[in-house]
């Protein structure tokens, strides 16, 4: 699926934009199912939490006090269009020449910020919210609307999955320092409705307010190699559905008929690692 060219980048960058993996047709529906499960099962908060909010880099006072962000996770759950959207064959494809032949979904949640105060994201990797053992894992960001610097599209710094897992601020929601990681010093990544964007789970990145006067909806789907263990966070424990090659049968790991998923404990340092909702 990937060019030797398109591997390299991801390589050195640690993110890439696919374009058109979904049709305008896919998107149209991914589109209206995901306004009905919204309007149904959903309601707006102000989004991430912290001391972050108070940036004025991220927010105005009056900013802040009117955010607004929709999150909902596993709409593969809700919606028969997310579900095939989770297997959709060129986008799996092109994780699997990122992380391995086998590839594992891991979780899928939705980012909708809303219209003229949608909450912007502060710089921040998404291991603190389900870490794993190692660097064998892509977020895949859907694009449902089209992205641009007036509805906040996403900043990554280039290079920076290279670091590793880096400590955040646990105060709130976790983040990285804002005058360390800042927000102006990222790359940004506008995408077209229907494109792709993926990134290592090491990967620094983040997004501004949307200004427009539109919703900018996002859905993050998590791929894993199965055999990279998960060490505490968003959907510990739980096996996922294979999405591109075969499980592979792994020493002290088994499935049970219900599903439970049962693997040795990791030697790891206690931590706290917040079920991510944004």
């Amino acid at each position: 699926m990937l060019t030797l060219e398109q591997v390299t980048f991801f390589r050195k960058n640690g993110y890439l934009r696919l374009e058109r993996i979904f049709s305008s047709g896919e998107v149209e529906q991914l589109g209206k199912e995901l306004n009905y499960i919204m309007e149904t099962f959903c309601t707006p908060t102000k989004g991430w939490t912290g001391a972050w909010r108070k940036d004025k880099q991220y927010l105005t006072p009056e900013e802040e006090e009117k955010s607004q962000l929709t999150a909902i996770h596993e709409l593969q759950h809700y919606s028969p269009a997310w579900a095939r959207a989770t297997l959709k064959e060129p986008l799996v494809e092109a994780v699997s020449d990122l992380i391995g032949p086998a590839v594992e979904l891991h979780h899928v949640t939705l980012h909708a910020k809303g219209p003229e105060f949608g909450t912007p994201f502060p710089m921040h990797q998404d291991n603190p919210f389900y870490p794993h053992e190692n660097g064998a894992y892509v977020d895949a960001i859907v694009h449902v609307d089209t992205t641009n610097e007036e509805n906040g599209c996403l900043k990554f710094l280039a290079g920076s999955h290279s670091l590793g897992p880096l400590e955040h601020i646990r105060e709130g929601s976790p983040h990285l320092p804002t005058d360390e990681f800042r927000i102006e010093d990222a790359v940004s990544c506008p995408a077209e409705a229907g494109d792709v964007v993926l990134f290592s789970i090491y990967t620094v990145h983040g997004s501004a307010l949307n200004r427009s006067p539109r919703i900018r909806r996002l859905v993050r789907l998590g791929y894993r190699d199965p055999a990279n263990r998960q060490i505490g966070g968003q959907a510990m424990g739980r096996p996922g559905l294979m999405v591109h090659g075969v499980r592979p049968k792994l020493e002290g790991v088994t499935i049970n008929p219900y599903g439970l998923w049962t693997q040795p404990a990791l030697a790891v340092p206690a931590q706290t690692t917040p079920e991510r909702t944004t």
